[in-house]
């Protein structure tokens, strides 16, 4: 379900390498070039781009794009050109740690919607670039509440199969109604099951809980609207069984505030355009009635601008 372009009959690597050279010398950045080359790369190809370049021009692509781009054209290209997914991850959870751009809500998307072996690879990917565990970093970063759901959020393997136990299900499901009901929404119970449970055996217990005590779960946890470890503890519910949801209201937000939320909107369409964009382009039309190409062009110009469409599966480029 990835919207990605692929021409099929992409160049080489140094053919791909040698027009990129070109977009950077002489008057001025040639940015369609960059976009046309890029936008229409998948991973494992822009891996063996930069690695090309960096052979071929002693220097890495990354740094080469530094130089000649800026603002938030220059992040989406970046974000997008930085290797295998599992590095991206890598950085964006390492900037989600920091003071300045600290965002609980990053380190849980990643942790909740990559598959066990991604999420490894994302661990593998940071220990090697930042000399620590991401577990350590997420610990020492966070406090309270959100350090109890975020830590074995991060740590966890999940199974991956379809094998549901129902009995499991039905038991934890009622455990989960207890403790709502109790308002113990950071029990370690709770966040036992959410945490470490398969994808599979979650759904199969919140569609009891739905069944057996008739509201969804997220609905009893929203006693209180305004707290951040709820809307947290919602958005992690979301991201593990319905991320396209998810993500989908990550960019109506974005794109409906006062002034639009770039960092966000890039995010998602990076991360997605190569996974599930196609999934969340559908939630967002029939949530919004009109297509996400649409609502971008009205509120985006530019680089930027044809940089997003482009990755979404739209566009000239």
């Amino acid at each position: 379900m990835a919207t990605l372009k692929v021409p099929a009959q992409v160049p080489s690597p140094s053919e791909d390498a040698e027009q990129l050279r070109k977009a950077f010398v002489g008057w001025g950045t040639n940015e369609d070039l960059i976009i046309s080359i890029l936008a229409h790369r998948n991973a494992s190809q822009r891996k063996l781009i930069s690695e090309t370049y960096a052979s071929t021009y002693g220097e890495d692509l990354l740094v080469s794009l530094d130089k000649e781009l800026s603002s938030d054209f220059e992040r989406i290209v970046m974000l997008w050109a930085l290797g295998p997914p599992a590095e991206r991850d890598a950085f964006l959870a390492n900037e989600a740690t920091k003071r300045m751009t600290s965002n609980n809500w990053v380190l849980m998307e990643i942790a909740s919607t990559r598959s066990s072996l991604d999420l490894f690879k994302v661990k593998q990917a940071y220990q090697a670039r930042f000399k620590r565990s991401l577990e350590e970093d997420v610990a020492y970063h966070t406090s309270g509440d959100f350090r109890k759901l975020l830590v074995p959020l991060v740590s966890t393997f999940r199974y991956e199969g379809e094998e549901v136990n129902m009995t499991l299900a039905k038991s934890e499901a009622k455990l989960l109604h207890e403790k709502i009901a109790e308002k113990a929404y950071n029990d370690e119970e709770v966040i036992r099951i959410i945490t470490t449970r398969s994808k599979a055996q979650l759904n199969a217990t919140l569609n009891h809980y739905n069944n057996d005590f008739g509201n969804a779960i997220n609905k009893d946890l929203k006693s209180n609207p305004e707290d951040e470890y709820l809307k947290l503890l919602r958005s992690t519910i979301k991201c593990l069984t319905f991320p396209e949801k998810y993500f989908e209201k990550v960019l109506r937000m974005a794109i409906n505030k006062l002034g639009t939320d770039e960092w966000a909107l890039t995010r998602v369409v990076v991360t997605r355009a190569e996974v599930d964009m196609e999934r969340i382009k559908e939630d967002y039309q029939r949530r919004n009635s009109v297509p996400l190409d649409q609502a971008i062009s009205n509120d985006t110009s530019g680089d930027y601008e044809k940089m997003l469409l482009a990755l979404i599966g739209h566009g000239d480029y």
